[in-house]
């Protein structure tokens, strides 16, 4: 069964090419990468928020897939409040706790930045079937079929590793292995499912051998991968927002290219 929901059927970017997400996407993160200011990463945030309409899935549909990276922007901009480079007026300082100008623009900064980059690859993926992004990979891309299809195959695996981790708990709770400390048991049931994964994998790939999928030589694909003027379009947008947040920075002077820092 596809990754993809009934409500993203409707979304635009659905139907475009996964190789195209994937470029956009890249060229957004390492635009943003290339300097640490507030500026760039507030455009392309705001740009990207424009655009996310076309993704079909609905306000309670990102809020679901996008919360805990708020959570980890959050984090890591509190981090940076206490921690980063003290400049200008300090507001409060402990030890190596130190609030200041210099620090609180810095952790607005990574704030701004964790989410810009996170929010367009996170729903890109959302919206791309790991069969149709094997396709682009080995059609367009041409990388090597054994690496496609050993990825797809894995990817293919992921969804199951919940359904062993609640397998694994209901079965050592009924043998009442699950009543020691919590650590203790988490530790046991992760080396648990360690094992079960490397079994499963190792069946899998020699299925796969059986099957002829490491076959030496030219394949063929039951789906033809192309890139269509939407594919390119969405690349172009991409550029688009890059340019566009790197053109604010330099206009509102905090522009930082980040291999400039001292």
């Amino acid at each position: 069964m596809s990754m993809l929901t009934v409500d993203l059927q409707t979304g635009l970017l659905v139907r475009t090419n996964a190789v195209a997400k994937l470029a956009a996407a890249l060229i957004v993160s390492v635009t943003l990468m290339m300097s640490i200011d507030w500026v760039s990463a507030a455009v392309a945030l705001l740009l990207t928020a424009c655009l996310l309409p076309l993704t079909g899935l609905g306000a309670r549909g990102l809020w679901v897939r996008l919360w805990p990276f708020g959570i980890v922007a959050a984090l890591a901009g509190v981090t940076t409040l206490l921690y980063g480079r003290p400049s200008g007026e300090v507001y409060w300082s402990f030890w190596l706790i130190a609030i200041s100008d210099g620090s609180i623009e810095l952790a607005v900064a990574v704030v701004l930045r964790v989410l810009a980059i996170v929010i367009p690859s996170v729903v890109l993926f959302m919206t791309t079937d790991p069969t149709d992004l094997a396709d682009g990979l080995a059609q367009i891309l041409r990388l090597p079929a054994r690496f496609v299809l050993g990825g797809l195959a894995g990817m293919r695996l992921v969804g199951l590793f919940m359904e062993d981790w609640r397998s694994l708990e209901s079965a050592r709770r009924a043998r009442g292995v699950a009543d020691a400390g919590r650590l203790r048991r988490f530790a046991g049931q992760a080396f648990a499912l360690l094992v079960l994964s490397i079994r499963r994998g190792s069946k899998l790939a020699t299925a796969m051998e059986a099957r002829g999928f490491g076959a030496r030589g030219t394949r063929t694909w039951a789906r033809e991968s192309v890139f269509a003027a939407r594919d390119w379009a969405l690349i172009a947008v991409a550029a688009a927002i890059a340019v566009t947040a790197v053109s604010a920075a330099v206009w509102a002077g905090t522009w930082n290219f980040i291999l400039g820092l001292d």
